[in-house]
């Protein structure tokens, strides 16, 4: 099988290239920038050179390919931005839709969890919670754009296409390049941080998940099925605790209250008014660490042969992997 990718860079499109390659398929790579070629050492895909705005290299790449797995996306939790993670989470996606409509290939479209209902310490969330459930989202410019993407891909079911919706956790893991989740651990590495953010996240395996992606191409559902591939459902503080032991840094004291939230959320957009650059602290980013992103994969579980290893292993590999690359 020959499987076009996006977000090859990335720390899922990565694994999943790799993934694919131990499987003994061939990839071919949607690759922004032709130099960027330090996170395919030990791999061979074949490389196209573009973005997903040129429409007729990606037509022709998928047109040669018997699947499409598109994990490419700008993150960016905050309120700026807006536009341009419209172009490339919406505009992008429909790119992929429009042609694997036309040479009828199977799309398996990345969401996100944060897509999807937030879940609550009391209910986790599933594909079905409703969106409203514990306030909802925030409409920051990544939740708004991701949601945009996958309505092209619903609505390109509705036409004929082919598709599963796959919607990862927080994903720890090696070939972290960039780094992406591995930026929390350089954090915590450089900067003792004694406040823990308030909510919650379900931590899990880019190996894991990029096992589950591929799984999805046949065993995934093609009425535009989504399935969540999270994992083990922590507190923040728990994780940057084992994260910093593991470091060999002073763990945070507490969780953020509401007095410290709203410092942070207020002083992070007044500095980014200020500078014109949004920072990471930011009122969105700052809401969105207070919630409790738990979610249930049982049916990743059951239709895919989702598998979640033990979190010490994702763990022990992420910050092996930032030790060795980033520090």
């Amino acid at each position: 099988m020959k499987v076009f990718v996006t977000g090859g860079t990335g720390l899922l499109g990565n694994t999943i290239l790799r993934q694919l390659a131990a499987d003994g398929h061939e990839s071919v790579a949607l690759l922004r920038n032709g130099k960027d070629t330090q996170p395919f050492c030990e791999l061979q895909p074949e490389f196209v050179v573009g973005d997903l705005s040129d429409t007729q290299l990606i037509d022709d790449a998928i047109g040669r390919c018997d699947a499409v797995i598109h994990s490419a996306a700008l993150i960016h939790l905050g309120w700026k931005k807006r536009d341009e993670s419209m172009r490339v989470n919406r505009d992008g996606t429909k790119a992929i839709v429009d042609a694997c409509l036309k040479h009828d290939r199977k799309l398996v479209a990345v969401g996100t969890v944060n897509t999807l209902a937030v879940g609550s310490r009391e209910a986790i969330a599933d594909e079905e919670t409703s969106l409203d459930h514990a306030g909802g989202q925030v409409p920051c410019s990544y939740i708004v754009s991701k949601r945009a993407g996958v309505a092209e891909v619903l609505k390109g079911v509705s036409q004929g296409l082919r598709a599963s919706i796959v919607h990862p956790g927080f994903m720890l893991g090696p070939w972290d390049w960039k780094p992406s989740s591995g930026r929390m651990i350089l954090e915590l590495a450089r900067n003792w941080t004694p406040i823990a953010p308030s909510g919650g996240c379900s931590v899990c395996d880019s190996r894991d998940v990029a096992a589950g992606v591929i799984s999805a191409i046949e065993k995934g559902r093609d009425d535009g099925r989504q399935y969540i591939l999270a994992g083990h459902n922590w507190m923040y503080r728990k994780l940057w605790d084992e994260m910093s032991e593991r470091i060999g840094t002073q763990k945070s004291f507490m969780r953020a209250g509401p007095l410290q939230r709203l410092i942070g959320a207020v002083a992070g957009d007044c500095w980014s008014k200020l500078t014109g650059h949004e920072v990471d602290m930011n009122s969105a980013n700052v809401k969105i660490s207070s919630q409790y992103h738990w979610y249930d994969s049982s049916r990743a579980i059951h239709e895919l042969g989702y598998q979640i290893r033990p979190a010490d292993e994702s763990l022990d590999a992420s910050v092996e992997w930032i030790k060795s690359m980033h520090l």
